[in-house]
């Protein structure tokens, strides 16, 4: 939509699902949109207004295509697709917007047996709300990600007994709101600094060893307790999905698992932008609305030759409190050029105050009242005239 508004002449999306709209068709739950439009959406309703628009600015949709490899430097995308087959396209810029996909049992490594009823918390949404299957009635899930909190309600609503959240972590993995809104208004226990130890069960789960983990998140196997429920639910953290964007050669970031990127969503290679989940892990979908529009202004124009070739490149660094920066990059501007820098803290805390300094310089700031690493914090400065060897930004404790 973006890219089309800007100019694009012809703006094509390459998608392996049947329609358009991504993990958004499937999150019926509302609580989209309410800083990008000021109202409360659902998922299908957020997602169907940008489509709609799409559609009628002559956006073109190639459905039910799985795409094999992205040839950036000769600009063509290798796919396969249902009516014609394997399928090559050509553009003067790529645009990534793969989203990110669930760890499963095997990427956390429970021990136990290998019965049924185990699930990730989206394949387990996408059954119920999508394809209208129930996967269980007694439920534990594993992980206080947003998924899986938003679960817990969806099946507490659908009649089932979800006995536990279980987070290894001393601190919620998600939205503070999601566990009001979830997990506190339906009485759902949260045992944070736990962890499941142990699966039990022949062909399907009979239930799990759960304990107490200890300061390095090694289980305290004194405190193993069995719960007996036949459905698990992994809530266990997203991961980018970049195969495509390592085979063709696109710098990655090891601490986000997404393409390295400037204000302007470009990755190494400058033809190919990304944006969203597959940059990195967001708490908001209006965040990656924000950022797909600037990815799509971006790709277009480039494709006009209106993006600067010849600027200072800036490094932005994660410094005392912080884990990553994104934007990893900024490509300094002579004109006024608003950049907002995202990032995640490494622990919860109050009265924090928020900084991007060059050296000494203090380029933006900001005291907040808590942070947690669940939910996503931004900075915004100008890429005009940006000097320096670099932005580093902090978080430090207000005294």
């Amino acid at each position: 939509m973006a890219a089309r508004k800007e100019g694009a002449g012809n703006v094509l999306i390459i998608e392996r699902d049947e329609s358009i709209g991504g993990i958004l068709q499937q999150c019926i739950h509302p609580g989209f949109g309410l800083s990008y439009f000021n109202q409360e959406l659902t998922g299908p309703e957020y997602a169907g207004r940008f489509a709609k628009e799409a559609l009628d600015l002559g956006v073109e949709v190639l459905f039910n295509s799985m795409v094999l490899e992205v040839r950036a430097q000769t600009g063509e995308i290798i796919c396969i697709n249902t009516e014609c087959g394997m399928t090559r396209v050509t553009a003067k810029s790529i645009i990534l917007a793969m989203g990110c996909r669930e760890r499963t049992r095997a990427n956390i490594q429970i021990p136990g047996t290998r019965p049924a009823g185990i699930y990730t918390a989206g394949s387990a949404q996408r059954l119920v709300n999508r394809q209208n299957t129930m996967v269980g009635r007694n439920v534990v899930i594993l992980g206080s990600g947003d998924i899986g909190m938003i679960m817990a309600r969806r099946m507490s609503l659908e009649g089932a007994k979800v006995l536990a959240v279980v987070e290894i972590m001393d601190y919620l993995a998600g939205l503070t709101r999601n566990k009001v809104q979830c997990l506190d208004d339906f009485s759902i226990p949260l045992l944070l600094g736990h962890t499941v130890t142990r699966i039990e069960g022949e062909k399907r789960v009979s239930g799990v060893w759960i304990a107490r983990v200890d300061g390095s998140r090694t289980p305290i196997l004194s405190t193993e307790t069995f719960i007996s429920f036949y459905t698990l639910l992994l809530s266990v953290g997203l991961l980018p999905e970049n195969e495509l964007t390592r085979a063709a050669g696109i710098e990655i970031s090891p601490v986000t698992n997404g393409p390295v990127v400037n204000q302007y969503m470009q990755t190494s290679r400058p033809d190919v932008f990304a944006c969203g989940n597959v940059v990195h892990v967001n708490d908001l979908a209006d965040n990656v609305s924000v950022e797909s529009e600037r990815a799509g202004i971006a790709a277009a124009k480039y494709v006009a030759g209106q993006i600067p070739v010849d600027g200072t490149d800036i490094p932005c660094t994660a410094g005392a409190g912080v884990r990553y920066v994104c934007p990893q990059h900024i490509l300094a501007d002579s004109e006024d050029c608003p950049v907002r820098l995202y990032f995640r803290v490494n622990a919860p805390g109050a009265g924090t105050r928020l900084i991007a300094r060059s050296g000494k310089t203090v380029l933006a700031s900001r005291t907040v009242p808590r942070v947690s690493p669940g939910e996503m914090e931004h900075l915004d400065l100008n890429a005009a005239n940006l000097g320096g060897t670099g932005i580093c930004v902090t978080a430090e404790e207000v005294e």
